[in-house]
């Protein structure tokens, strides 16, 4: 067998390795070093993909594989990270454990993904990537940042509970969410669209930048506003 073969699951094999020095990270309490092994997992995912394409090298094993990593660096992972928070702030109380449904739900999300021929070219339902960043961000801004707004919601009771609450629904739902891959023969809307949200948050960087933020907030901000835009297309019925 070509070795070409193999490069797009050694990149999987790499997203996998990411999100398990995440975990240890996490345990360990270091969430800004876990983020930045999700982010570079995220990368991975993007790029076995990727090199599957470009060097022809699809395989059924392959598919199965992309599944498994994901759900260590976008399941587990970032359900592990809102828990730590949560003990943070509230010990070791019952409600800490609400987080780890994230992971349950993007078992069935990534399960459901696999069978559905309706997401060959957009998502049915929030991606397991963009919810882990979403998390993923979030503890690492409240991390860097334990004075800010953020940090004082998180130190609350519910809100960690009611998010992970609510991004586990949108994991599952039949909310229509338009994929930011690009593809040969794909329709000029989509592609439009892609470059219309592509730009937007290249303009929240440049801000983000001016003011001085903290990085951490772009991604956060970027994927909220991605389920806010797909979230009113599908309630206004517009199609992308």
């Amino acid at each position: 067998m070509r070795i070409v073969k193999h490069i797009p699951n050694t990149i999987t094999s790499t997203n996998l390795l990411c999100g398990v020095l995440g975990v240890i990270c996490t345990l360990k309490g270091s969430l800004d070093t876990a983020f930045i092994l999700m982010l570079a997992a995220a990368v991975c995912d993007f790029c076995d993909g990727l090199a599957a394409r470009l060097l022809k090298a699809y395989s059924e094993l392959g598919k199965q594989l992309d599944s498994l990593a994901d759900m260590v660096s976008f399941g587990v992972l970032p359900s592990l990270m809102m828990y730590s928070l949560m003990v943070q702030a509230q010990g070791d109380s019952w409600i800490c454990y609400v987080p780890l449904l994230i992971a349950v739900f993007s078992a069935l999300r990534l399960a459901k993904f696999n069978i559905d021929e309706r997401q060959s070219e957009s998502f049915i339902g929030l991606a397991t990537p963009a919810c882990a960043i979403i998390c993923g961000s979030f503890a690492y801004y409240v991390c860097n940042d334990p004075t800010s707004t953020l940090a004082s919601w998180a130190a609350t009771r519910y809100f960690i509970p009611f998010a992970s609450v609510t991004l586990c629904t949108l994991l599952v739902s039949e909310i229509p969410m338009f994929s930011m891959k690009f593809k040969k023969g794909g329709s000029g809307s989509q592609n439009r669209i892609r470059l219309y949200f592509l730009a937007a948050s290249a303009v929240a960087i440049i801000l983000a930048v001016i003011l001085k933020l903290n990085w951490s907030i772009i991604p956060l901000g970027v994927f909220i506003a991605y389920i806010l835009l797909n979230f009113f297309a599908a309630l206004f019925k517009l199609k992308f």
